[in-house]
């Protein structure tokens, strides 16, 4: 199976490629900005012809790759995702999230790719109260920080492709995810990094905000998954099991790396920040047969494995 992997050099991308490029053939296009490292990805997955460093924004320089690969998926990793970053340069999100998802499908239709999948997020869905049910896949779509309102006008695009050319692809929809590799601007590996530097840990408001995490690792299977048996024109969400509070997340890691409390240092909060986030994931454990393997409890070995790497670079 010839499957593309655009953002195949970042996070969630790159162990998507590291688990599963013995098995089928992949091929990786990634901008390789400030976010994808080569690093990231198992030496032993290159051949000389199955990485390129392609934006895919610029269909000249990359249309070739699909024309003559004969994919039967392409996974569609490639995304602006921070949404700090968003709120202080929204443009770049919507040329990357929306245009270039764009691109990619117009050439996915063009030269007959088999399937489509489309990473997205649960926050598409805006936020919820302490008290609200999880999202489901049937929640309305209410993005709320000009990364989600990328993220969610890019699934309607594929959304559109379904229903205008009969394209078969469909939309994976995730909690946050933690991981070996995270890139030091996202939240744990933040804290993981300023705590190791006995640095103060920012945190916005009170951190009162709740995240559902969710393993990177169950993450890909899910996608995996989706890619071999999701349904034309369908949303699986894949969420951890594991809602916490980012005060609570931010003393847990402390406590494993033995720091005090007094790091913590309440900042100003986000823009527009979403309360809380909780994924529902009832449909891809029927029509997909996933669950999560993991839940907080991988947290540990996470975050040792993250000071470390810090530790390293002191």
């Amino acid at each position: 199976m010839n499957i593309l992997v655009t953002g195949g050099a970042g996070f969630i991308g790159s162990h998507f490629v590291n688990k599963f490029y013995k098995k089928y053939n992949i091929t990786v296009i990634d901008s390789m900005t400030y976010a994808a490292s080569i690093d990231n990805i198992n030496p032993e997955f290159f051949n000389g012809d199955n990485f390129y460093p392609k934006d895919i924004c610029y269909t000249d320089s990359y249309e070739f790759i699909i024309r003559d690969g004969n994919f039967d998926a392409i996974i569609n990793f490639a995304a602006e995702s921070h949404v700090d970053n968003s709120i202080e340069s929204p443009s770049s999100f919507t040329t990357t999230n929306i245009i270039g998802t764009q691109n990619l499908l117009d050439l996915a239709r063009k030269y007959n790719v088999k399937k489509f999948v489309q990473i997205s997020t649960d926050e598409v869905y805006g936020h919820l109260g302490e008290n609200d049910s999880p999202f489901t896949e049937t929640t309305p779509l209410n993005p709320r920080s000009p990364y989600s309102a990328t993220k969610a006008s890019a699934d309607l695009l594929v959304l559109s492709y379904v229903n205008t050319f009969n394209m078969n692809a469909c939309i994976t929809r995730c909690s946050n995810n933690f991981g070996e590799n995270q890139h030091e601007e996202k939240l744990i590996p933040k804290i993981v990094k300023n705590a190791i530097e006995n640095k103060k840990i920012p945190i916005y408001g009170k951190g009162q905000n709740i995240r559902d995490w969710i393993y990177v690792e169950d993450h890909i299977d899910g996608i995996e998954k989706a890619m071999l048996k999701g349904k034309k024109g369908e949303v699986y969400n894949f969420g951890g099991n594991s809602e916490i509070s980012n005060i609570e997340l931010c003393k847990k890691i402390l406590s494993i790396l033995d720091k005090k409390t007094s790091l913590i240092n309440f900042v100003g909060d986000r823009l527009g920040h979403d309360f809380r986030y909780a994924i529902d994931y009832t449909k891809s454990n029927k029509e997909l047969g996933w669950s999560p393997k993991y839940n907080l409890s991988k947290m540990e070995s996470v975050v040792k494995l993250l000071a470390n790497k810090f530790k390293e670079k002191l």
